[in-house]
């Protein structure tokens, strides 16, 4: 049986301020990497070898692999990285207020 588990990156400090992130390379809050850690310890409960562990080339979705490999207890496994997994390219709308916005 193939399984296929899809992990969104935990919160990063622009999802908080609720800014357009885009392409931008923002890093996990501490509640981001509680996020990925939580998401790491719900795999593990499912008792599932992995094959391949793919992320996007941003520094938020990396960072929560990383943590969600730590809690797997998974070293020196290939990790394919791709920018076909980034977040959409927002353009002009990166790093602006998405109620700011609206307004």
């Amino acid at each position: 049986m193939n399984n296929v588990i899809l992990v969104r990156h935990g919160q990063s400090l622009w999802n908080k301020e609720r800014r357009f992130t885009g392409w931008a390379d923002i890093n996990l809050t501490k509640q981001g990497k509680l996020e990925a850690e939580q998401a790491g310890k719900l795999i593990k409960g499912l008792k599932i070898e992995f094959d391949y562990y793919f992320t996007s080339e941003l520094i938020r979705a990396k960072n929560s692999l990383k943590i969600i490999l730590e809690i797997l207890n998974k070293q020196n496994v290939k990790i394919i990285q791709t920018n076909a997994l980034n977040e959409r390219h927002y353009g002009g709308l990166t790093s602006l207020n998405k109620d700011e916005i609206i307004k």
